[in-house]
């Protein structure tokens, strides 16, 4: 059963930089599992697309260790907004599955999206089969990474990504306890991955809060996984902001209460962290769809013109050849 729900309308300057929202209004459409339905979903999903006509990348999106889809409208939304349609499975119940549960099930997601998105978007609202992007948080960025490395046993092996993100991706809880499948090898440039990959990180995730363990422990975070990485990708760190700075505010329910209070938070607006993570989600499809270099490079070369402080410098290393 299919449910849709407007979400805010933003009409910015002709020419919006990835930090702000887009020119696009969006929609979002709620789909769950039915046994009536043969185009529902294995899994419930939540789009978030543009409510314009027109032809649009297809995004897949995981969330986090026992976290909702729900918690990340207003980036999923921010996304949209410039011209995609994100696809954001809800990937467990009450508890989380096992790791490799939960990427055989985002492969179903994505072999889903790919046969039956189209019979949930608005009207004129296409699916460009061209361009397939992962992106996903924490333990979801984790989840992005695997199958993107082919760990998916039930994935369809003829579908081919275009872009990889993992933001705060988490491995595990630390390096000797890691989530199955074990992608990480801690050797340098080991993923034998052959698109662009961009990985965001926060500097409050390898830090405790009180007495409870880092949400984004070090060796399982985002500068392994970067540093695993091979050309083409980059590295965006938020120097101030937590793990979980990037969810909406004022998240319900219990979950909400402990995404809340389990992380070492920032104490700047995280709304800021909001536009941080979907500015550069946003500039970074604009160059690895369309080889579109202008914001990517501007964030690299100006930190400044980041709502959020950067810190380390953000990198690009680009592949011999790529996009010249």
């Amino acid at each position: 059963m299919a449910t849709m729900e407007d979400t805010k309308t933003f009409y910015p300057a002709a020419t919006p930089t990835a930090f702000e929202i887009g020119s696009l209004p969006t929609t979002v459409i709620t789909v769950d599992p039915s046994g009536n339905d043969s185009t529902a979903p294995p899994k419930p999903v939540r789009i978030t697309s543009p409510a314009v006509a027109g032809t649009y990348p297809v995004v897949l999106f995981f969330h986090g260790f026992y976290l909702r889809n729900d918690f990340y409208s207003d980036i999923l939304n921010h996304v949209a907004s410039h011209g995609f349609i994100l696809v954001a499975p809800q990937l467990c119940k009450l508890l989380p599955p096992g790791g490799q549960v939960e990427v055989d099930d985002a492969g179903k997601v994505i072999n889903w999206t790919l046969k039956n998105l189209k019979a949930h978007l608005p009207n004129s609202v296409n699916a460009n089969g061209k361009y397939t992007a992962l992106v996903g948080h924490s333990r979801g960025g984790k989840t992005a990474f695997a199958v993107a490395l082919g760990h998916a046993a039930t994935l369809d092996p003829s579908i081919e990504f275009s872009a990889l993100i993992g933001i705060d991706p988490v491995a595990g809880p630390n390096k000797y306890l890691r989530t199955d499948p074990e992608i990480l090898t801690y050797k340098p440039e080991s993923f034998d991955l052959d698109i662009p990959v961009a990985v965001v990180g926060t500097g409050l995730g390898p830090k405790m809060k009180n007495l409870m363990p880092p949400c984004a422990p070090a060796e399982v975070n985002h500068v392994e996984f970067y540093n695993e990485c091979k050309a083409t990708k980059a590295h965006f760190v938020a120097a101030d902001y937590g793990h979980m700075d990037m969810l909406d505010d004022d998240l319900p329910g219990f979950v909400g209460f402990m995404a809340g209070c389990m992380c070492k938070n920032g104490k700047g607006k995280k709304i800021e962290m909001r536009r941080f993570v979907g500015g550069i989600v946003v500039a970074f499809l604009k160059y690895s769809l369309w080889g579109d270099k202008s914001e990517i490079q501007r964030i690299v070369k100006d930190p400044s013109v980041s709502p959020v402080k950067i810190d380390p410098s953000p990198e690009l290393e680009e592949a011999s050849g790529y996009f010249v």
